[in-house]
């Protein structure tokens, strides 16, 4: 069998930490696939995607295509002369990229497949409260997430492990299966697995402003699984009202501590040094959040600066 030649295609920091691996574990990476440039932030200044920093320190062959269907591009790809591509956290491929290597184009997922297919598998499997997950490589085809599976590699999630922590172990664990496709592709050995779409499969949605809003009415451990589900980023949210202010909070941190009240639902309680918001069964202990206009602090550090009334709530 031939040499493997790579073109790896990804953007987020994920997707770096696994070409990193790929690089030191000597396989040859002949071209690099990331998402073009934009502006971000309030000075709307260009920002380089984790994955085009990366190519760049590392001296490696980068595009950047805006149109992955446009002629020029294809040609380029083509140039690349790669028998296989490595797809982590990029996007949808057109057929004609997808079967142009030889030896096929694989993604790494992170989640154990069939489940959590889609933009948010590390968020969604904490949100939904899963005791485990994973990370699954498969051979791309014409749907998301849905083609036939090479290896998936499992570990626990653990009860207070937020998103940000669960996505670094994933990083880990994906390089190492990545690694193993990359062998078993180079020694002939691939043996695939077709997924099988069965009742109940679940899946990874993409995040946006009203599924990261906390519903206070819900139980303690579900709102508590979202907190930590949307860790450090994008992160839930929620309005505190007090009076005539209403501030719109991001909530980066709590726990949850069942007990038995008859508050209402939503009632803020704060001391010198803790807030708590009443739940079903119980309260959230908030132990770090952001107020508009502010940085991140945690509980003690806030309550220097503000004062709620005994009338606040979470809504």
């Amino acid at each position: 069998m031939e040499k493997l030649r790579i073109v790896f295609m990804g953007t987020p920091e994920f997707a770096v930490g696994i070409l990193e691996t790929i690089i030191k574990n000597n396989y040859e990476v002949v071209g690099v696939i990331t998402a073009a440039d934009k502006p971000a932030g309030r000075g709307q200044k260009i920002k380089y995607s984790a994955v085009k920093e990366f190519a760049l320190e590392n001296n490696l062959k980068l595009l950047q295509p805006t149109n992955l269907k446009d002629e020029s591009f294809l040609e380029e790809l083509k140039k690349l002369n790669a028998n296989l591509q490595v797809v982590v956290a990029f996007r949808m491929l057109p057929e004609v990229v997808w079967r142009m290597p030889k030896y096929g184009t694989f993604n790494l997922h992170a989640s154990l497949l069939p489940n959590y297919r889609g933009a948010a598998p590390i968020n969604w499997a904490i949100i939904n409260g899963e005791t485990k997950t994973g990370v699954t490589t498969f051979f791309i085809d014409e749907k998301i997430d849905t083609g036939a599976m090479i290896l998936s590699e499992e570990i626990e999630i653990t009860p207070n492990e937020n998103a940000g922590e669960l996505h670094d172990r994933l990083m880990l664990l994906g390089s190492d299966a990545v690694v193993k496709t990359l062998s078993l592709i180079e020694n002939g050995n691939i043996e695939t697995t077709i997924q099988k779409d069965t009742v109940g499969i679940k899946t990874a949605y993409k995040l946006n402003k009203e599924n990261c809003k906390i519903d206070w009415t819900k139980t303690g451990t579900e709102i508590h699984n979202l907190i930590r589900g949307l860790s450090p980023y994008p992160c839930a949210w929620c309005f505190f009202v007090d009076g005539n202010n209403e501030w719109n909070v991001k909530i980066y941190d709590a726990n949850y501590i069942e007990e038995k009240h008859h508050l209402e639902i939503g009632k803020i309680i704060s001391s010198k040094k803790e807030i708590k918001v009443a739940v079903k069964n119980g309260f959230i202990f908030i132990n770090s959040l952001q107020f508009p206009g502010k940085k991140k602090m945690n509980t003690s550090e806030l309550l220097n600066g503000i004062q709620f009334s005994g009338l606040a709530q979470a809504k």
